[in-house]
C-alpha cells in the first residue's frame, strides 16, 4: 500500500524557524520570535499569526528573502530521508509559497504551502493560507495513507487527519497539546528516520 510522508517545514526540516530570520532584515527579530512562540504554543490562532507576521515581512524584497532561504540549514538525516524518497515525500507549510522555493528546490519533493500574488503594483499578496488537514486528505484521495510529521499546535489539524502522526521535538521542546495528538513522540532527527523507515515498511 502507497504511503505518503507529510513534513512540516519550520523547525521540522530545517533547523531554526525561518520567519524570526527574516525579521532581522527589519530589526524585528524580538517581536517575530514573540508571535512565531505563541503560534507554535497554539495561543495565537495560525492564520492570524501568520497574516501579520506576512505584513511585518513583505517589505523584504523577495530575492532577499529567497537568499536568506538557500542559507537555512536543513535536518541532514531527514531532508536525507526525503531526498531518498521524494516521490512519497511531501512538505506542508503555512510558509509562503515564493519565500521556500530555495529550500523546496534542495529537497526536490511536492510541497504544499500558503499562496502568494502580486498586485497592480508588483506588490506581494498574500492570497491563501495553507489548510494542513486539507493537504492530508488530498493526499489520502491518491490512494495509500498519510503519515505526517510536525513539532507544534498548528500541526494538530494535519495530525488528526493523518493514519499516523509523530510529533517531532527536535528543534522545540514538544508542546503537551501537539504530543498528545500524536501516535508517536521523537526528539532526534536520525531517530525519527529509523521511525519513518519502519512505518515505510508496515513493520508498525
Amino acid at each position: 500500500m502507497q504511503k505518503w510522508f507529510a513534513f512540516d517545514l519550520d523547525g521540522t526540516v530545517t533547523c531554526e524557524e525561518t520567519l524570526p530570520l527574516l525579521a532581522r532584515e527589519l530589526d524585528l527579530v524580538e517581536e517575530m520570535e514573540r508571535l512565531t512562540r505563541l503560534t507554535l504554543e497554539g495561543r495565537i490562532p495560525f492564520a492570524e499569526s501568520f497574516s501579520h507576521r506576512f505584513r511585518l515581512l513583505r517589505e523584504i524584497p523577495v530575492a532577499r528573502i529567497r537568499e536568506i532561504m538557500d542559507g537555512v540549514r536543513l535536518d541532514e538525516d531527514i531532508s536525507g530521508f526525503i531526498r531518498r524518497n521524494r516521490e512519497s515525500c511531501a512538505i506542508v507549510t503555512g510558509n509562503l509559497d515564493v519565500w521556500i522555493e530555495p529550500m523546496i528546490g534542495k529537497l526536490g519533493c511536492r510541497c504544499y504551502s500558503s499562496v502568494s500574488s502580486r498586485d497592480a503594483d508588483g506588490g506581494l499578496v498574500l492570497e491563501e493560507i495553507l489548510d494542513k488537514a486539507g493537504v492530508v486528505r488530498t493526499l489520502q484521495e491518491k490512494g495509500g495513507k498519510v503519515i505526517a510529521v510536525g513539532d507544534s499546535f498548528n500541526d494538530i489539524p494535519m495530525f488528526r487527519a493523518a493514519d499516523v502522526a509523530i510529533a517531532y521535538g527536535g528543534i522545540h521542546p514538544l508542546t503537551e497539546h501537539a504530543a498528545s495528538a500524536a501516535d508517536y513522540a521523537v526528539s532526534d532527527g536520525g531517530e525519527l528516520c529509523r521511525l519513518l523507515e519502519r512505518l515505510s515498511m508496515g513493520s508498525e
